[in-house]
């Protein structure tokens, strides 16, 4: 299979289950889906995300050597789908030591961005609630986002909704 004609042919999760088995747990495979994911091309980019997420669920261990990267990645105008995929890899990964303040500053960046996607967001929140319990000196600092997000006028939903849990996690 060529993973870029692959990705180019069809935008379904059929195909980035497809994508994904055929990877399975081959680093190589999975470097060359990674050059797609940070490359030039944003269609490229929107398409290899998901197929990202779902290798990343199949067989976590092959994103680490990316980790760093995929995290730089959200500061750049780069997709949604690429933000949101990443975000996500966070969500279900114990962010290694190192990359603790990068994440933690990547994400409240992206929650307090109102310009940000909303599942980007909410996603965000939980990242931010999870590096939290390892670096507690940070509570304060996603409570007072929390608060000031819910103040807003016409906050959406998933974010009115998960800022709630969060906060009451938080006391």
């Amino acid at each position: 299979m060529n993973i870029k004609e692959a990705l180019e042919a069809e935008h379904s999760k059929k195909q980035s289950f497809l994508i994904r088995d055929y990877i399975g747990k081959d680093k190589k495979k999975f470097a060359t889906l990674m050059k797609l994911f940070f490359g030039p091309d944003k269609i490229l980019n929107q398409r290899a995300a998901w197929t990202v997420f779902h290798c990343f669920e199949n067989n976590n261990q092959i994103i680490f050597p990316y980790l760093e990267k995929m995290i730089l990645n959200l500061e750049k105008p780069v997709h949604v789908a690429v933000k949101r995929n990443t975000v996500k890899v966070l969500e279900d990964l114990e962010v290694p030591e190192e990359l603790l303040g990068l994440a933690a500053n990547n994400c409240f960046n992206l929650l307090a961005n109102s310009n940000e996607g909303i599942a980007v967001r909410a996603v965000s929140m939980t990242v931010l609630y999870n590096i939290c319990k390892r670096e507690p000196e940070l509570k304060n600092e996603l409570r007072a986002l929390i608060e000031t997000e819910l103040e807003q006028p016409n906050p959406a939903k998933a974010l009115t909704s998960r800022g709630r849990k969060i906060l009451k996690m938080l006391q």
